[in-house]
């Protein structure tokens, strides 16, 4: 309890406006592996708690991508990283072909969240290659979550279990302020995608003055109790799926039944199954379970190309071959993808959305059920909680121009999210949908051009104005369908 009450009494000094104390080395030049050229990196010393600057101290680790131009805008640009568990930094060489318009005038600025990357790392540093089968499992998920925990607590700024409390999104957007007093910027503009949307939210929300523009791609705001909301938006995705192979022909001609195939699937298991691992091409044998078939299906509605092979994939499955599946579900959640600091993410879920989640349960979904919610619920009895002001979880009238970015048949942030942040933040903002399009659109079409020119535009008006055409009329990719033998031939 007296831990619970340190933690309670540094966010109201944060909340109450007063400053921490930071201290900041001169950025020096330094190389970024996947960067062509050189950059500034740099940090900034903060207390891991604020309330006992003698405490433990973090470095939040910063990258400033120069501009290119002499005579730069003094306003930088933002990345907020997704996750949450996601290091800004290492996403750094996948974005930066999205910020080079920008990067002509505006420094890009990517600072790894406490929790993340070189800032204070809650890293989870088990193997990467889990087994096919334990890689979906909410058991084995849990044992090695529990033993992730175990290691979190002997890092040398972790002096106790209550030290995990302070890895929230209020402080991390504190640490950023930090860097941006660093860096000398007045105001800045702020990318945000995913989780990031939730962090740049927070951000506008104590430092309102110092925001220009911000983007949210992908909204995940702070009320949306992201285990809850899970189930609802996967099961739409997937009947989104469903329907939009109905009104194919060439889906419709191939696969007649596929809903009933699919139904099929789910009452067949649990089952034996032997599939060659993607990434190895050694076979596992493993007991498919439903939630291992449901992790494997989701993680492919996140892509709508991938997407588009999943018809081919759930009739081959209802017929017991599992390849096509098993590709699908390992190309974004293993070797290859983003990094995950799974203890950071749980330190985030844990402290802002646990709390929250029986009260946002919706009702059981078709196939997802509760989704993720029960994993969740049982890895945060055991998890450190820190302290959330009330006011996070409230979004106020924005005062400069926000572009908020939806996609129709995202599994996770679907527009349903963004809505009522739009509403909330006024006349200011600006919600683009795009019907056919998952999660994530930063990196998709003319939308970098958008990002740019929302930017970029003299005046909150000609920002707002922003002709979005380009990007609403993209179409759903039409689902794969297999060659025939004789085609092939």
């Amino acid at each position: 309890m007296k831990s619970l009450r340190a933690i309670a009494a540094v966010t109201a000094l944060a909340w109450a406006g007063v400053a921490m104390p930071t201290h900041a080395a001169p950025a020096q030049p330094c190389r970024v592996d996947g960067l062509a050229h050189e950059v500034l990196c740099g940090s900034v010393a903060r207390a891991l708690d604020p309330a006992r600057p003698d405490g433990p101290q973090i470095e939040v680790h910063y990258v400033v991508v120069p501009a290119l131009a002499r005579r730069k805008l003094p306003d930088p640009v933002f990345l907020l990283a997704g996750g949450p568990g996601q290091s800004a930094i290492s996403l750094a060489p996948q974005v930066m072909g999205v910020f080079a318009r920008l990067n002509n005038r505006r420094d890009i600025v990517f600072v790894d969240q406490r929790g993340t990357g070189r800032s204070a790392p809650l890293d989870c540093d088990g193997p990467r290659e889990v087994a096919l089968a334990e890689s979906a499992d909410p058991q084995a998920q849990l044992r090695r979550l529990a033993a992730c925990r175990e290691r979190l607590l002997k890092l040398p700024y972790v002096r106790s279990a209550a030290d995990l409390g302070f890895f929230t999104t209020t402080l991390a957007m504190q640490d950023l302020d930090a860097v941006r007093q660093a860096i000398g910027a007045e105001r800045i503009n702020l990318v945000g995608a995913s989780y990031g949307t939730r962090a740049g939210l927070e951000y506008q929300r104590q430092f309102p003055v110092a925001v220009r523009r911000s983007v949210h791609d992908g909204v995940a705001p702070p009320d949306m109790v992201l285990p809850a909301s899970a189930a609802t938006d996967a099961q739409a995705a997937l009947d989104a799926l469903f329907t939009a192979c109905a009104a194919e022909a060439a889906c419709a001609r191939e696969w007649p039944l596929l809903r009933q195939a699919w139904d099929a699937l789910l009452a067949s298991l649990p089952r034996a199954v032997s599939v060659p691992d993607p990434l190895t091409g050694k076979t596992e044998s493993f007991t498919l379970t439903r939630e291992l078939l449901l992790g494997a299906v989701r993680a492919p509605l996140y892509v709508p190309t991938l997407a588009a092979a999943l018809p081919a994939a759930i009739h081959a499955a209802s017929q017991g071959r599992f390849e096509a599946l098993a590709a699908l579900a390992g190309a974004l959640s293993r070797r290859g993808g983003p990094r995950l600091y799974t203890g950071m993410h749980f330190a985030v879920i844990c402290v802002e959305d646990a709390p929250r989640m029986d009260s946002a349960r919706a009702a059981a979904t078709r196939d997802f059920g509760d989704g993720l919610a029960p994993l969740y619920a049982q890895a945060c009895t055991a998890w450190p909680r820190g302290a959330v002001p009330e006011a996070f979880y409230k979004i106020g009238p924005a005062a400069t121009p926000v572009l908020l970015l939806s996609g129709g048949i995202d599994p996770a942030t679907p527009p349903r999210h963004a809505a009522r942040v739009v509403q909330a933040l006024g006349a200011k903002a600006r919600h683009v949908v795009v019907p056919n399009a998952g999660h994530g659109l930063l990196a998709s079409g003319c939308v970098p051009d958008l990002l740019y020119r929302f930017i970029d535009a003299a005046d909150d008006t000609q920002a707002l104005a922003l002709d979005t055409a380009c990007i609403t009329a993209i179409p759903r990719p039409g689902a794969f369908v297999p060659p025939a033998p004789e085609a092939a031939k």
